[in-house]
């Protein structure tokens, strides 16, 4: 995947969470949480993207 497209799907996402957390009206806490979901989520695509994830998978304990 071309890092150009890594770049704008990163800003993509965060010019939309900015976007939710600005205009619509949350309490604290759930603002908070939906954050830290879109963050976990936007992290682990990225692990994915770079293979990371995949190279975990062979890992034997």
């Amino acid at each position: 995947m071309p890092i150009l497209t890594i770049i704008i799907v990163i800003l993509v996402v965060g010019v939309i969470l900015w976007l939710i957390n600005s205009y619509i009206p949350m309490q604290r806490t759930v603002k908070g949480i939906l954050n830290a979901v879109v963050i976990i989520i936007l992290v682990v695509w990225l692990l994915k993207v770079f293979g990371v994830l995949d190279s975990l998978q062979n890992v034997q304990i």
